[in-house]
């Protein structure tokens, strides 16, 4: 079994393979200092995009999450990378590196639209596809700066 099975079962992207050309950090656990394992420190200096990455991290929610594919090992092929995974006819997200684990079988990264619950029924390539409930980011906390809104407001 190679690293990439183990990168990918462990919920870590790798840019270009795991991303697209519009992919912010929020949306690949990347923020945080290096310890947390995270690429994006936002308390350290100045970087491109450093106001949308702010926006989010203060008073928004990703519009997309990194999640864990169990892939239906049944099927006659294995999707690509770049592929559109599906609901129904409604694409709902890209496909990313796509391997086969020694213990969860053929598995993928997959960047999904946040509103996707996880027994939603999808497809990518020719594969039916489930998204792993354990890799699915909780986004129930309130964000800083809507905190800060509130107490302004009175509430």
């Amino acid at each position: 079994m190679g690293v990439r099975a183990l990168r990918v079962a462990d919920a870590r992207p790798r840019v270009g393979l795991d991303t697209d050309d519009r992919t912010i950090p929020h949306e690949a656990r990347w923020i945080g200092s290096p310890a947390e394992a995270g690429a994006v420190h936002l308390d350290k200096g100045c970087y491109r995009g450093q106001e949308t990455v702010a926006r989010v991290h203060n008073l928004g929610k990703p519009p997309r999450h990194l999640v864990l594919l169990h892939l239906d090992g049944s099927a006659d092929g294995r999707p690509e990378p770049g592929e559109a995974v599906t609901a129904g006819s409604r694409t709902v997200g890209r496909l990313g590196t796509v391997v086969d684990h020694y213990e969860l079988g053929p598995i993928a990264l997959a960047l999904v639209k946040r509103n996707i619950a996880p027994d939603t029924a999808l497809v990518a390539g020719p594969c039916a596809v489930a998204i792993d409930p354990d890799s699915v980011p909780s986004d129930d906390a309130v964000q800083a700066g809507r905190l800060a809104i509130e107490r302004l407001r009175g509430r």
